[in-house]
């Protein structure tokens, strides 16, 4: 079974393991965002790890697929374990409103590495971060996936996760379809 664990110092060999064999959290941008993540790490990986929490989102904007860079809006990563790195699932709001900017595609995102999937440990953190959820003021939480994730919407649906529609996602994102759930909380 895994755990959820603050990115430390500690965990980091684990996530510079996994971004050296070719995974990353943010599947759009692949190997650009490997490359940012490490060059970010061997400059400072103290200031690294302490980034992946920004509850008051004062730190720097975030890259989107494109390029560009959107202002940070409140946030959290959590690293997956089982006793080694396995992924990773983040939660992000605005305070007093459901609402998300257009940058953003929903709360919570997640992913695992490919070496650690199918041992049911997406579902597994997904279930642990939506007990987060009513803490930031929402009274649901709202996920994205593509269209043919599969083991994405399985995930998702595990976790009483209702279909609300299909969307074309903004251009930033690659302008594909996607899927949007909605899991209520509270």
């Amino acid at each position: 079974m895994i755990e959820l664990v603050q990115p430390t110092l500690a965990y980091l060999p684990g996530y510079v393991d996994a971004l050296k064999r070719g995974w990353h959290a943010d599947n759009t941008r692949g190997a650009d965002a490997i490359q940012e993540d490490l060059e970010a790490i061997e400059r400072d990986a103290t200031l690294f790890v302490a980034r992946r929490t920004d509850i008051e989102a004062k730190g720097p904007g975030i890259t989107l697929p494109d390029g560009t860079v959107a202002k940070r809006i409140p946030g959290y990563a959590l690293w997956m374990w089982d006793g080694e790195f396995c992924g990773m699932i983040n939660f992000r709001w605005q305070d007093g409103t459901h609402e998300l900017p257009p940058t953003c595609l929903g709360h919570i995102g997640y992913s695992v590495v490919p070496w650690k999937r199918r041992r049911g440990y997406a579902t597994a953190a997904l279930a642990m971060i939506l007990k987060d959820v009513p803490a930031r003021g929402l009274k649901y939480a709202e996920l994205t996936t593509d269209v043919d994730n599969l083991a994405s919407r399985r995930v998702i649906e595990a976790n009483g996760g209702v279909l609300i529609g299909q969307f074309t996602k903004t251009a930033h994102h690659g302008g594909t379809e996607g899927l949007r759930y909605r899991i209520r909380v509270a």
